[in-house]
């Protein structure tokens, strides 16, 4: 007999007159990707369409700006005021409720921080911003909007939720927090007005978005669901707390169906990583205010920002907390969440690592690539890409780290006979040394189930054992994808053969080895995340950096939260500075021509990874196909070696 383990996650709920078949709800995530009018393509909506396979009850859409004149944060947003960019959107729409979620369309409008990119270039009336007081905003004029743009605005969001609701949608998601236009007027910071639209009085900064629900609500009619999201705190110093937060979701009490409670502003450096919590962030860290919020209002509550833990998303509904999570990154990572945690499967879940590789990789590439789902971003040609497998072919993989499983994983799934050496022990490769790490957490989960998955599926695994050409030829393969991977450099500087010297590798895996006094050599991503986790252990840490900045490793976003962890342990970063010499109590360094001396009791170099491409090479002519993957080509991310695993490992034997 079935028994759900999580009732109250699977219990339906009904907003207005909707019914929504669960409390999971994909919150609002971004599609850069749009055209120079600014319209979607058909991969938007493969896209969200892929979130409501997995089962979610609701999924909401980018950012639609209600006012293309006045709203447009960038030039990538999609304008819902152009009548020629609704069938995109429609598109969207029908995907999602064709499978039986809630299609949500979220209104934007980026108010003061709006036609930034126009203003750079010359501006004319369309460079203008307008917001709730006259400010300079990095050297740029923002103009106080009068009661004709606001009335105008008023009329926009009318318009825009009306068209939504035609295109098919079946909630609309007005967005009034994270620094957006009406959390603008919300926010007694940045709404000093004197007139009924802001100042002291907290009805008064509510009016605007009232007026908003009140014209929408005459516009879609009784029992469309309207669903706001606010911030509950704004979560930074001089910022507004809760006690502002249950003060505008009581403002809003009743005038919506759905009161969806985040935190924080993401026009503001400090606090963007708590918007989007990073992997630093405890999990679930901004339930509290959701919780707060709802013992004050009667219109059921939404909480959100790092979600993943089945088992604390079923206590937040049981214990009344919330009466819905939302879940933006976690449905990237792993979209059939709902489906997998409805049918007893919670453990094959993939927990999102909170990497903000997927918000990078959108702002920088134009598609959320997620670092362990491949699928992430390529839903439309995966979709339509059903090349079958012609020929079942025999495939040897060479290494056992992240693309080498990712690549066996896949292979076995299409139907090949599959052999995985690992020359280790144990799958995982290098990034096995941070499973001490507390904020990778789920980076040692994932590589825990992959190597689970490995083992249950149809593979033969054999640990301990490197691909030699001999080995090779001996198995006769078909196929050979060589995942060598990748070593530390050792840098040729005087004195790193001391004992005193440590590799990142090995200070991650026996941190007790590390002395109270650290300095790292390099600010790449390991050498950074290396301080923090010595940081948090009470060790002071420097760290030493030729180049003139921090090197983000195209996650400019994660940095963010690095910059955060950097600033609260007081680790100190020195770019520009070579290291010239190690000494058992510490490293000579030249900066700007002068000798610089850093004391240390542990020296530890973290200046870069090197290929093993001459092992993977050697098997280049031991079967007829030979395909080279992940690091021991080129050193980068784990966003590169599973897309790239995953892509090859599905062309084999198509052809």
């Amino acid at each position: 007999m079935y028994t759900c383990r999580y009732p109250h996650l699977f219990e339906p709920i009904r907003l207005g007159r909707q019914l929504f078949r669960n409390r999971l709800f994909a919150s609002p995530t971004g599609f850069q990707d749009t055209n120079e009018s600014g319209w979607l393509p058909p991969e938007a909506a493969a896209y969200y369409e892929r979130k409501a396979i997995g089962g979610a009850a609701s999924v909401a859409s980018c950012e639609c700006i209600v006012d293309s004149e006045y709203g447009l944060g960038t030039p990538r947003h999609f304008r819902l005021d152009d009548p020629m960019s609704h069938f995109s959107l429609a598109r969207i729409a029908h995907a999602v409720s064709r499978h039986g979620a809630v299609a949500s369309c979220e209104l934007q409008h980026a108010g003061m921080f709006a036609n930034r990119q126009l203003a750079m270039f010359g501006g004319g009336s369309n460079g203008n911003a307008y917001g709730p007081v006259e400010t300079e905003l990095n050297g740029r004029l923002v103009l106080p909007m009068d009661e004709a743009l606001i009335e105008r605005t008023i009329g926009k969001y009318a318009d825009a939720a009306a068209a939504a609701k035609a295109l098919g949608f079946g909630m609309v998601t007005v967005h009034a927090g994270h620094g957006w236009m009406l959390h603008q007027f919300l926010s007694p910071l940045t709404n000093t007005r004197t007139d009924r639209w802001g100042g002291a009085s907290i009805e008064n900064r509510a009016r605007l978005l009232l007026c908003v629900l009140e014209a929408i609500r005459r516009r879609v009619g009784p029992g469309f669901p309207i669903e706001v999201r606010i911030s509950g705190s704004e979560a930074y110093e001089g910022g507004y707390g809760i006690e502002e937060g249950v003060a505008i979701a009581r403002q809003l009490d009743g005038k919506c169906d759905l009161i969806h409670v985040s935190a924080g502003n993401h026009e503001v450096d400090e606090v963007f990583t708590v918007t989007h919590p990073s992997m630093f962030m405890e999990d679930g860290c901004n339930v509290k205010y959701a919780a707060e919020i709802r013992k004050h209002v009667r219109t059921p509550v939404a909480a959100v920002g790092a979600l993943s833990d089945p088992a604390q998303m079923e206590e937040i509904i049981a214990s009344g907390q919330a009466d819905v999570v939302e879940m933006a990154r976690q449905l990237l990572a792993d979209p059939d969440t709902p489906n997998k945690l409805r049918t007893g499967r919670e453990n094959e879940v993939r927990r999102c690592m909170r990497c903000l590789s997927c918000f990078s990789a959108e702002l920088t590439h134009g598609a959320p690539y997620c670092a362990i789902n491949p699928e992430t971003g390529r839903e439309l040609e995966i979709k339509y890409d059903s090349t079958p497998v012609r020929t079942r072919k025999r495939v040897l993989i060479a290494g056992g780290g992240i693309g080498g499983m990712q690549a066996a994983l896949t292979c076995a799934e299409r139907g090949h006979e599959v052999i995985l050496c690992e020359r280790a022990g144990r799958l995982g490769g290098a990034l096995r040394c941070e499973e001490k790490v507390p904020f990778k957490k789920n980076l040692d989960r994932y590589l825990n189930a992959q190597e689970q998955a490995v083992k249950a599926a149809p593979i033969d695994l054999r640990l301990n054992t490197a691909v030699t050409p001999e080995l090779a030829r001996e198995l006769a393969p078909d196929v050979i994808i060589a995942a060598t991977g990748a070593r530390p450099v050792k840098p040729p500087i005087p004195g790193v053969d001391g004992d005193n010297v440590l590799s990142a590798e090995y200070a991650y895996v026996h941190p007790e080895a590390v002395g109270e006094q650290v300095v790292i050599l390099g600010a790449g991503l390991v050498g950074v995340e290396l301080g923090i986790f010595l940081a948090m252990q009470g060790r002071k840490i420097t760290i030493v950096e030729m180049a003139p900045e921090m090197n983000d490793g195209g996650n400019f976003l994660h940095a963010s939260g690095l910059r955060v962890q950097i600033r609260k342990y007081g680790i100190g970063i020195h770019c520009n500075t070579r290291a010239e010499r190690i000494a058992q109590d510490g490293v000579t360094c030249s900066a700007e021509g002068k000798s610089v001396f850093f004391p240390a009791d542990t020296v530890v170099y973290a200046v870069g990874q090197r290929s093993i491409d001459e092992d993977a090479l050697a098997l280049n002519l031991c079967a007829p196909e030979f395909f080279m993957l992940g690091d021991c080509v080129t050193p980068r991310n784990i966003v590169s070696a599973t897309g790239a695993a995953y892509t090859v490992a599905r062309d084999i034997g198509t052809r």
